[in-house]
């Protein structure tokens, strides 16, 4: 996955009250890096700490944060909650948002692409002192969000069929699955394909008649959505910029971020740039 390109000027935060939202499964999972992150943010600002327990509970205290700067502590499963709901409600765009990455490496590959700092004290510390980044967003026609990218094919069914067993068995399979998702093919074999439509600003990029290996869409950060085809013959991808992308064909799944969705038979994304702003630390 491609690290977006954020934008080379920002703004400094000042000090104001945070909201320190901290994920129930970071608590459990590594209660200590979380100690040390509400340490360093309680000593730099003022700081109303909530420990919700359910989603429904974690969006309330979203909701009711006032002025308040808010601060999610957990997974790229909390931030991309987090991203969702303000989004659903209007007001992603309305004030800044800060991320401390607390997980296992495997659950934190989009902060990492996001260019968030993984350990507890450099991550409370941009909080602090570092600087407002305005990122683009990619929302279908579902209004789901995708901060970094999405691929098609994406996972196996079998990820879909684990999402309601609890954390820790759902953390295996999608460890199992990620070795998965590209596995090397035996010499000779044929690539595996898939016969997609791919439409970029209404401009047919590929039909059904024509298989393809994966198609990838990302956003670089730099105002478009860059739309990437692979097919079996061709060594480079087909390449093309948009603004909104449309997938369909038979049933497919696809990767958002992290997340795998879907079947879907046609689904449409349209980047929105500058749509929301994250915390940073300085560039150097």
């Amino acid at each position: 996955m491609s690290a977006p390109e954020i934008a080379a000027h920002g703004t400094r935060q000042q000090p104001r009250q945070l909201l320190v939202v901290i994920d129930p499964l970071a608590r459990r999972s590594d209660g200590e890096s979380v100690r040390i992150a509400k340490d360093v943010l309680c000593a730099g600002a003022p700081a109303k700490i909530c420990l919700p327990d359910t989603p429904e509970e974690f969006a309330r205290a979203l909701a009711r944060r006032g002025h308040r700067r808010p601060v999610v502590v957990g997974d790229d499963q909390a931030l991309l909650r987090t991203v969702a709901l303000l989004h659903r409600e209007r007001e992603l765009g309305t004030g800044v948002l800060a991320f401390v990455p607390v997980g296992a490496p495997a659950d934190l590959v989009l902060a990492r692409s996001l260019r968030v700092p993984v350990g507890a004290v450099a991550a409370a510390r941009a909080v602090l002192d570092g600087v407002e980044r305005h990122l683009d967003l990619l929302v279908d026609d579902s209004d789901g969000v995708v901060l970094d990218g999405l691929h098609v094919p994406a996972l196996p069914e079998a990820a879909d069929a684990a999402r309601p067993a609890g954390p820790a068995v759902w953390r295996a399979c999608r460890s199992l699955v990620r070795g998965l998702v590209r596995p090397v093919p035996a010499p000779g074999a044929p690539a595996e394909t898939h016969r997609l439509r791919v439409e970029a600003d209404g401009e047919l990029l590929n039909d059904l008649d024509r298989p393809v290996r994966e198609v990838t869409v990302r956003s670089p950060g730099d105002g478009s959505a860059e739309v990437a085809i692979r097919l079996p013959d061709a060594r480079e991808p087909l390449l093309a910029r948009a603004g909104s992308v449309t997938i369909s064909g038979a049933d497919f799944r696809y990767g958002a971020d992290t997340r795998v969705a879907g079947p879907v038979r046609t689904r449409t994304w349209t980047l929105h740039p500058e749509a929301w702003s994250l915390t940073l630390p300085p560039e150097r």
